[in-house]
This record gives C-alpha cells, structure tokens and sequence, in this order.
C-alpha cells in the first residue's frame, strides 16, 4: 500500500500542475483503527473503522486554496483538481504562502531510528484484545467501593501517509499506537465520584499491564469519595503530572507564530526575556524513538530538529512554519502541522520541561494549607492579557498532607506572573510526548463555587 500511496499523492501533485496550478502539495492518507470496550464484565462495543483520504493544496501564484476527498474515482479527483483550482483563483493573494526553497526541504533520514511501527501490528487478534480489556474492567470492579465501571477497553491505530510537493520532497512512513483505558465509578447514589486511567504506545508489548490500568483508575475514584469545598483565599496551588502540561500548552499558544503575528499573544515581544524561572528550560525533541509526537519531517517538507524554546527561563524561539518564520523575519525551525483540508499552521510535538530538584511528594510536603489539582474543568483564558481561571477538583491539603478530596472550585491567576515563579518538580513521564512534572504555583486564587 506504501508504493500506492506514493503513486497516488505524486500523480496528484502532477494532475494539478498539468490543470494549471503553479505549484501543489499532496497528502495521502490511510488509516485502520479497532476499539473494544467492557462493561459489566461482557463485552458491549466493537468499532473498526478503516479510511483512505486525499488532501490537495494548489498555488496560482501567492493565491492558494485546500480541498480533501475520500472518493478515489478518477473523476472525482479530476472535479476535485479543478474545484481546489478555482477557489485558489478567487483567493485572497498572499505573497507570505508558498511551498519551501529547495534548500529547506528534508533530503535524507534514517526512519528505523524513528521506531514508530510495530510490525507485529494486528487488528484481527480480537479475542486477545477482548481479554485485555475484560482485565482492565475486573481489576477495578475488584476494589472496594467501586460500585461500577463506566467503560474499560483497548485501542489499536495504525496509519500510513505519504506527502508530496512540487518542489520535489516526496515521502510518507506508517506509525501505530495501542492504548488501554478505564472509567470507575466509586460509591452509590448521589455519592458517586469518577475517575480514570490510561496508557498509550507506539509498539503493543510497551503498554502496561492491564490490571494496573484498572486498579489505578480505581484507586483514584474511591480517592475522591466524600468531596468537600475548599477555603477561599490565596494559596498554593500544585498542578499534579496527569495534567500540568496544560500549564505548558498555554505558554507553548502563546509562543505560536501565529498568535505573534496577529498580536494576540500575551507573550508579544518576550522573545529574548525571562518567562520561567532560570533552572527551566524548555524543549522539543521529534527524534525521540516510539513516541507519538516524533517525526523526522514536518508539514510542508522541512526537517525536525532538536530545539529550546525556552533556554534556562529566556525565551529563544517562536513555533514557527513558513508562513509565520517569513512574516517574522525568522528561521523556520519545521513545525508546520496540518490537516488534509487546510493550509499549514505552527504547531508541536513532543516536549520536555526540565525537571526540578523535588519529587512532588517533596513539594505536597511543603504546603502548609494548599490545593493539589488532578484535573481541570473548563477554561477562561485571555489570551492578550494572560489571566487564567479554571475549574478544578483535587485534594486539600493541610500541613504537607492530604486532609480532604475536593471539587467545585476555581483556580485562577495570571499566566505570565504563574508561570515565571513556577517550581517544577521531577516526576515527568519519559513515554509521554509532553514530558511535564508537577508544577507548584505559590500563590494563586482558590474560591468554593
């Protein structure tokens, strides 16, 4: 299929310049995916869902127009070349737009170094991946208090793409992801509290057991019985690893090229000042073997490097793809993402903040009255401004311990102010695409719903 993939996206690329388009740019993309899920011991869902999509850009010019198709018919891509065609003529001209220079185009690689499929890859095994599921399921409902599980189950993926441009970058690869998950409710009536678990990887013998799947989301469900509100006031606050690289994702918004350019960034014109504490520092890694984020090119052809965003707490670099690197007036650095119907736009993958000398035991210990939020409901982010304001459930803390779970309340602050006094812990997880450890805010705003 790999070599058909090639012939399909290099034969578009060729259709749509013989139609009249200056340049064009082709994705082709094929995907497989099964899910199982559990519930109440029997198996309750089966999902397989297989797909073959075409994603078309074409240039006239500096104008350019997307278009997507799943319909392989020869005059269907035909209508398809012609429609994308039309629209680009009608377009808005854009000088900024355009495929990359020769010279900026990946020429060589070595993709085994990559690991990103595991040829033992196989959706048909369902019994195999029916049991796993049914023991994520049994592991939980075994803990005292659960009184149910919402869902338990298993994921496969696999794709295989190839991308093709008229400046001469031709190239795809295939990757597959497997995953196992569980929901548990704990106690009854209106007393019940949720919560979950789950674990992703690239090759299937890396997951984790699937019993400790189900008795992890177990154990953080009973966890939460018997909520209460917090105290209003200022207070620490200690974003738990399961979500503090949302604090991290709303830097890494605020870095994009493209919130730079539009001005809307409360981040403009920090680029060469302190935005984290000095001891942190911020970087991407696409060569990382068996992650999901890796990638050895990016959306429009050009190489994924190593890179600090963040170098001990200066920020270095914008996320920039071609368009947002020559409105800047900078360097390109590969992070163009996109989807099969829309141009590119400045992205990430993998991430890793450097970790802290405590482990987050270290830094629970050190709270004398605080919050330790496990997740997060909602978000009211200004993104000009930076003021931060989320729901979040959690655990009180009092005199470095645990003293109650808690829920309805609201955190907020201000992102610049949080995030250059933040104190990073070090219990990042190394299979993650983000690996992010506990991050401690000192002072932010807890109020009881």
């Amino acid at each position: 299929m790999s070599k058909n993939l090639e012939n399909m996206s290099e034969e578009l690329v060729q259709k749509a310049k013989t139609f009249g388009a200056t340049s064009a740019e082709s994705t082709v993309v094929q995907n497989k995916s099964l899910t199982l899920e559990t519930k109440n011991t029997k198996l309750e869902k089966v999902e397989t869902a297989e797909s073959l999509e075409l994603g078309l850009r074409v240039f006239i010019n500096s104008q350019s127009a997307s278009v997507s198709i799943s319909n392989f018919n020869s005059d269907a891509i035909d209508e398809m070349i012609l429609r994308a065609i039309a629209m680009a003529k009608e377009a808005i001209p854009d000088e900024l737009s355009g495929p990359a220079d020769i010279n900026q185009i990946l020429s060589s690689w070595n993709m085994k170094s990559f690991e990103l499929f595991d040829i033992t890859y196989d959706d048909q095994n369902f019994e195999k991946y029916k049991n796993l599921a049914l023991e994520v399921e049994s592991a939980a409902l075994e803990v005292t208090d659960i009184s149910q599980s919402e869902s338990a189950g298993f994921s496969s993926n696999y794709s295989n793409f190839h991308f093709t441009t008229s400046n001469g970058f031709s190239s795809g690869y295939q990757r597959t992801a497997f995953g196992l998950y569980c929901s548990a409710i704990a106690g009854t009536g209106s007393s019940m509290e949720r919560d979950f678990a789950s674990e992703g990887r690239t090759f299937f013998n890396d997951l984790p057991s699937a019993s400790s799947i189900g008795l992890l989301a177990a154990n953080r469900a009973t966890a939460r019985l018997k909520p209460k509100r917090p105290p209003t006031g200022l207070y620490p606050v200690l974003f738990d690893q399961r979500i503090s690289s949302s604090l991290i994702g709303h830097l890494t918004a605020a870095i994009n090229g493209m919130a730079i350019c539009r001005g809307s960034s409360w981040l403009l014109g920090s680029l060469n000042k302190k935005i984290l504490p000095e001891n942190l520092s911020l970087c991407e890694d696409p060569n990382r073997p068996r992650i999901a984020g890796s990638r050895p090119f990016d959306a429009e052809g050009l190489p994924t490097t190593q890179k600090n965003f963040v170098e001990n707490g200066v920020l270095k670099n914008y996320i920039l793809d071609l368009r947002s690197a020559r409105k800047l007036n900078l360097e390109p650095l590969g992070n163009a993402y996109r989807s099969l119907a829309s141009a590119p736009q400045p992205g990430v993958g993998n991430l890793e903040l450097s970790p802290g000398n405590s482990t987050c035991e270290q830094l629970l210990g050190n709270i004398k009255s605080g919050l330790l939020v496990t997740s997060l409901i909602g978000a009211t982010i200004n993104q000009n401004t930076g003021d931060y304001s989320r729901g979040a459930n959690g655990f009180w803390i009092e005199n470095g311990q645990v003293a109650f779970p808690v829920n309805e309340c609201t955190i907020a602050g201000n992102l610049k102010e949080m995030l250059l006094n933040v104190i990073a812990g070090n219990d990042g997880k190394s299979h993650l695409s983000k690996v992010v450890p506990s991050l401690l805010i000192e002072k932010m705003t807890v109020a009881s719903r």
